[in-house]
């Protein structure tokens, strides 16, 4: 049976979306993310044909090429619909070579959204793929394989089996290792506040003699008491004004990751993972599959004039004109920025959240919310506020001590009437009416003891934000780069902040001293600069390679007869072996963390390091003091059982929440749903609702 037109993308979620979209004529198939790649068992990049890449079938896609070849015989047209990025012009290239396609009735197709409209129109703007594009992403896989696969092998040797390095993972790492020795290193230094409480507001010490004299020890603080005395204070001068605050731009991909880092505690990974779920494709009640949000992966805060338009005329309906700014705002884009994508936003303000709040699991709902929110928010009046600023002296007039107060209110909220998230938002502070030549009696004059701090550790968040700024990798390879560090135990994460572990610092040290160049953070940022030149077509893919690989080479080389074997010790539990005694050490596998007797291979046990889920086991906590454990299944499902097993058999998929049912107190509670999370009985039908609980 003869097919009209195929379209080709890369997931089943979203194919399922626009098959909605496009009807009987269209056959959507999704050939699954990549087709072709560099072999894993070797370099794959043939260095003497002038850095030629060896592409071979990925490992478990033969089927679905095979079907696609088959479609691809009967259909009349082909358009190949991969996401609108490098990685997906280069998915779309790699189709065309995989099924062997014909130029002639084959059409690359982009879209920023998944709508009707932006899907038809990509029909009409059909197009050759764009090879300048694809020559970028195969020069960054390139550069990220010869990185990877030749000083990978070295830190085996010297270091330990399992480690690895990469172009943007080893700088990042740095950034971690750096920031880790400030804090070593930091000296704190003391100061002091000192505060006076007039009634119902609170001045605070500005100056003595009107020289800004700092308070650096006891003894300042003591000087400037004495000297203030104890009599009043006089209002020597009152300035009102207002302050104004723009609304914050539409979320771009590291802007994203940031604020549901900070708002949610959710890993950039995790972030990326519910958004993209959003981008291809929802089932809402009523409309079927519906892509909510735009592309992803951007780096530009702009938006189309027909989103500005659906904005404000929204913000119109709901808020009033007074609402909107006087000019549309302008955002810039950061310098190093392709620009290339509209900002995140959602593909219609009419879906508000809570109109979709019962088709959206609890986390698709807390991140379309707050895309929403940010988008509607960006396009809205700023807030305004009124401001006092009062200028007080007390003790002697020749030589007063000078004392200030400032106080704001909020006049009109303008975007914060639906945007409120900022971490410097203010409450109002107000200040009573007060005229020049007012004397106000201290009530209580109170000093304060500080101490400078160091600079902060690094959480996903501020990482992120970090690479942005420095031009470190791209937003789409942010949350990856993050979670590789992470599972390389290079970096651990504990209570959200990022801290080194002595692989990685023993990895940081090899690295900035042997490949000093691949760490350089300027280096780093240059290539990238580099990449986007190949993107543009100002520059030969090729020859960024020619520039870099020798040099790497001969750094190899060097690296391999200068560096010794390093030991690395394995951490020592508090786990005694069950089998010979000894104190179990904390391995690194394939799977994550685990326990090892540290006799091997005399002793071989091993077992994994279960993590507690904080309530105690339903079924034998109160004999045995049983805690509830969180496994994994062969599959990789989450389930829950007892610490004591065999002793004690419980077993559950769901979470029990340490409660006796009210109704029947035999039973336990345990948390249910997904999208409606309930506390259900695990014996009879009593239900209630549940807490919002969910993990980062």
């Amino acid at each position: 049976m003869a097919i009209k037109n195929l379209v080709i993308l890369e997931s089943p979620s979203k194919a399922k979306t626009i098959k909605k979209i496009l009807g009987s004529n269209y056959k959507i198939e999704a050939c699954v993310g990549h087709v072709r790649d560099l072999p894993k068992s070797q370099l794959g990049v043939d260095v003497e044909a002038d850095y030629e890449p060896k592409y071979i079938t990925i490992r478990g896609k033969g089927d679905i090429l095979a079907n696609l070849r088959k479609l691809a015989k009967q259909a009349q047209k082909i358009y190949l619909a991969t996401d609108p990025d490098r990685e997906g012009e280069a998915i779309s290239w790699h189709l065309m070579h995989a099924l062997k396609l014909d130029e002639k009735n084959t059409e690359r197709i982009t879209f920023n959204e998944i709508t009707k409209n932006a899907v038809k129109k990509s029909l009409k703007e059909a197009r050759a793929i764009d090879m300048d594009l694809v020559d970028a992403q195969q020069a960054r896989r390139v550069l990220d394989r010869v990185v990877g696969y030749r000083i990978s092998p070295l830190l085996w040797k010297k270091v330990r089996k399992g480690t690895s390095a990469g172009r943007v993972q080893s700088v990042v790492l740095k950034l971690v290792c750096e920031r880790e020795e400030e804090i070593e290193l930091f000296t704190p230094e003391e100061y002091w506040t000192l505060e006076a409480q007039l009634g119902k507001f609170t001045a605070r010490y500005h100056a003595a003699d009107n020289d800004k004299f700092e308070l650096q020890t006891e003894a300042d603080v003591q000087a400037i008491i004495k000297r203030t005395g104890k009599g009043a204070f006089t209002v020597r001068e009152v300035k009102q004004g207002t302050r104004t605050r723009k609304p914050p731009a539409p979320f771009t991909t590291s802007t994203l990751q940031q604020e549901a880092s900070r708002l949610f505690s959710y890993a950039p990974s995790r972030t990326m993972r519910i958004a993209q779920q959003l981008y291809e494709g929802v089932e809402v009640a009523g409309e079927g599959a519906v892509g909510l949000v735009t592309y992803i992966r951007t780096d530009s805060p702009r938006i189309s004039d027909d989103a500005y338009a659906d904005a404000t005329a929204h913000i119109t309906d709901r808020y009033g004109a007074n609402y909107l700014p006087p000019t549309r705002w302008e955002y810039k884009t950061r310098g190093r920025a392709q620009d290339a994508h509209e900002a995140i936003r959602p593909t219609a303000a009419a879906r508000t959240p809570d109109a979709l709040k019962s088709s959206l699991t609890g986390e698709q709902f807390k991140l379309y919310k707050l895309i929403w929110e940010r988008f509607i928010g960006s396009q809205m009046a700023q807030a305004s506020y009124n401001t006092l600023s009062v200028r007080l002296e007390a003790g002697d007039k020749k030589a007063p001590v000078v004392w200030r107060a400032s106080g704001s209110i909020l006049d009109f909220e303008g975007y914060l009437a639906i945007y409120s998230k900022n971490e410097d938002n203010e409450k109002d502070t107000k200040i009573p009416t007060l005229t020049v030549g007012d004397v106000i009696k201290p009530t209580l004059i109170q000093p304060d003891q500080h101490f400078t701090q160091p600079p902060p550790r690094y959480s996903e968040g501020s990482m992120v934000r970090t690479m942005e700024e420095m031009g470190i990798g791209r937003p789409g390879t942010f949350a990856q780069t993050m979670t590789t560090l992470l599972h390389r135990n290079y970096l651990t994460k504990e209570n959200k902040v990022l801290y080194t572990t002595e692989l990685g610092e023993i990895v940081n040290e090899i690295m900035a001293e042997y490949f000093d160049d691949i760490v350089d953070t300027e280096f780093t940022a240059r290539m990238e600069n580099e990449l986007d030149q190949v993107e543009t077509g100002e520059r030969e893919w090729k020859t960024i390679l020619r520039e870099f690989y020798p040099k790497l080479a001969e750094k190899i080389t060097s690296a391999e007869e200068l560096i010794g074997d390093i030991e690395v010790k394995d951490e020592v539990s508090d786990v005694p072996c069950e089998n010979c005694g000894k104190l179990m050490v904390i391995k690194f596998g394939r799977f994550g963390k685990f326990l090892a007797c540290p006799g091997f291979p005399d002793c071989r046990n091993a077992k994994p390091i279960l993590e507690e889920a904080g309530v105690a086991c339903p079924l034998c906590g109160e004999k045995h003091s049983g805690k509830v454990v969180i496994k994994k299944s062969k599959k990789g499902r989450t389930y829950y059982g007892c610490d004591t097993y065999p002793e004690c058999d419980f077993i559950s998929w769901n979470l029990p929440t340490g409660e006796t049912c009210p109704d029947c107190e035999t039973g336990y509670l345990m948390i249910k749903g997904r999208k409606k999370r309930i506390c259900a009985c695990s014996a009879c039908k009593f239900t209630k609702d549940a807490p919002d609980n969910e993990e980062a």
